[in-house]
């Protein structure tokens, strides 16, 4: 590196010292973001009224509100719809439901550290060489960890889903169902004062 371009690699590396990437499901989004939280981390999840209501794949999308002639059968946990003398079950009723841990960010941090930290070393040598700069750097690597945490996405399969959640699903992807979680990874970047 030539006497004259100490300054100029300073600044860049400078950069790069006070931004954080930040990949994974959007900031601003609380609704991903506790899905992502309870994801990572596993949770109990407890009625709030009498019961939670998990839908069979008889009742597909629909809510119970949009069911009619639902009801409950005195003495079982379901809502059910009569047709014909024949009980269809729609939902399972559950005082409590746990979602056991699948920590997708966690993975994808851990298994991509050293190709992350290995980047980086290589940028920074195109950044003292003149041949890239900080920016470059920051969204290749951004980049890269967002999509490596939508192939996680994709891969994670243990543990499984419930038997009743892959009846409805009709497979077992425990961290796909409408996509819409997987399509929002995406990735900002933070600076020191963040």
């Amino acid at each position: 590196m030539s006497f004259d371009r100490k300054p100029e690699v300073r600044a860049e590396i400078e950069k790069l010292t006070h931004t954080k990437i930040v990949a994974g499901v959007p900031l601003h989004d609380s609704y991903l973001q506790m899905i992502a939280g309870v994801n990572e981390n596993g949770a109990v999840i407890t009625a709030k009224r009498q019961w939670l209501t998990i839908p069979t794949s008889a009742a597909g999308t629909r809510k119970a509100s949009e069911i009619p002639g639902l009801f409950k059968p005195k003495g079982k946990n379901i809502l059910a719809v009569d047709n014909g003398g024949e009980l269809t079950v729609m939902f399972i009723l559950k005082k409590s439901v746990k979602i056991p841990p699948r920590p997708f960010i966690w993975t994808t941090r851990e298994k991509n550290r050293a190709k992350y930290a290995r980047m980086v070393r290589e940028g920074v040598i195109e950044i003292v060489r003149g041949k890239s700069t900080a920016d470059i750097l920051q969204h290749k690597l951004a980049r890269t960890m967002a999509n490596d945490i939508r192939i996680t996405l994709r891969d994670f399969f243990e543990p499984t889903n419930a038997p009743l959640t892959v009846e409805r699903k009709g497979k077992n992807d425990p961290l796909m169902d409408t996509g819409r979680l997987i399509g929002s990874i995406t990735w900002t970047f933070l600076g020191s004062g963040e």
